[in-house]
């Protein structure tokens, strides 16, 4: 919920027909959105394939408004939320053969907040060694 709170309030406030100058609203959404993280975690697998339909539906809705949307797919990064012996369990399905890390999924965020990805909108920018 809240992130459809967070982009709700955002839009209010930055939608040009509400008197705004426009903005960019980035989402954090997930690889298991696409993966479906069976037997581990399809509930949250789930509540991130909402953050998709979010992103892709309000880029639509808002676009003439002067707001992008658009969100990071983060695949697995080294941080604190995986159990214990996950990455062994699935360190052979990423081709890129490593974790990433929150740096690199900090990059993307700041890059779609950025101009040079001024025209871009309803994307999704996966960061997750190529799974």
């Amino acid at each position: 919920v809240g992130p459809f709170i967070c982009t709700r309030e955002a839009v209010l406030r930055m939608s040009t027909k509400h008197g705004g100058k426009g903005g960019t609203i980035v989402n954090v959404a997930s690889a298991a959105s696409t993966l479906g993280s069976p037997n581990e975690f399809i509930n949250y697998a789930g509540s991130k394939a909402a953050i998709d339909a979010l992103t892709l539906g309000l880029s639509k809705e808002v676009a003439q408004e002067g707001i992008r949307v658009n969100a990071v797919s983060p695949g697995y990064i080294e941080s604190d939320i995986h159990y214990e012996g996950r990455w062994e369990k699935i360190k052979g399905a990423i081709p890129m053969g490593r974790k990433g890390t929150p740096e690199e999924t900090g990059e993307a965020v700041l890059w779609l907040m950025g101009e040079k990805s001024s025209y871009i909108t309803g994307a999704f920018i996966r960061v997750a060694g190529g799974r």
